[in-house]
């Protein structure tokens, strides 16, 4: 257990070295994503034994897969259903966002939502996957929808959005790039209708 502790630490680590790497524009901040990337590869490399500079596992041009992000589905009193403000492009989103290393979806949904709304959340089901490929760039993503309850658990929304606000069906806001409103109505008629989908 221990072992498997250590190696899962080592992989987040990892995982947050690489994606300052990607996202970061600060140079020293990268210096320092870096110095962590190549020091926790090392570190995986004498405890698993094995060579990074050959193909392996965790080349993702090896064995390439999609990536799995999280939305949520969370409806009040009224029917109405919960919106977070992006900061960056001003527009609106069910909250939610990738899935990390090791993290389940579970995890994931009840993390997103209450660092994006500043609400707490228990799931009910599953409303749908969707292949999301085709309103990206490119990139393979499916998205795992979830029904959720709010629960009492409250704090003040993280830097990533604006505000979180509840919307009628009848006059939703403007939506990003990360939901398409073919999607968004898919998913809203699926969990009027207690379906679930999948693609």
């Amino acid at each position: 257990m221990k072992n498997k502790k250590y190696y899962e630490y080592l992989l987040k680590i990892q995982a947050i070295a690489k994606i300052g790497l990607l996202h970061s524009s600060d140079p020293y901040a990268l210096i320092n994503y870096k110095e962590i990337n190549d020091l926790s590869k090392k570190m995986l490399e004498e405890f698993m034994e094995i060579d990074f500079t050959r193909p392996n596992y965790f080349a993702r041009d090896v064995y390439p897969t999609p990536n799995i992000s999280v939305r949520a589905l969370v409806f009040n009193n009224k029917g109405h259903l919960l919106f977070v403000q992006e900061a960056d492009s001003k527009k609106y989103s069910l909250p939610g966002g990738w899935v990390d290393l090791y993290q389940s979806p579970k995890e994931a949904i009840i993390e997103e939502v209450l660092d994006e709304a500043g609400i707490g959340v228990e799931i009910e089901r599953l409303i749908g996957v969707l292949d999301h490929t085709n309103f990206t760039s490119g990139t393979p993503e499916f998205v795992l929808a979830f029904l959720c309850i709010p629960t009492n658990v409250k704090q003040k929304h993280g830097h990533e959005t604006i505000s979180a606000s509840y919307f009628p069906l009848d006059k939703l806001p403007p939506l990003s790039h990360k939901m398409h409103p073919s999607e968004l109505q898919r998913l809203i008629d699926a969990t009027i209708k207690k379906e679930v989908i999948y693609e």
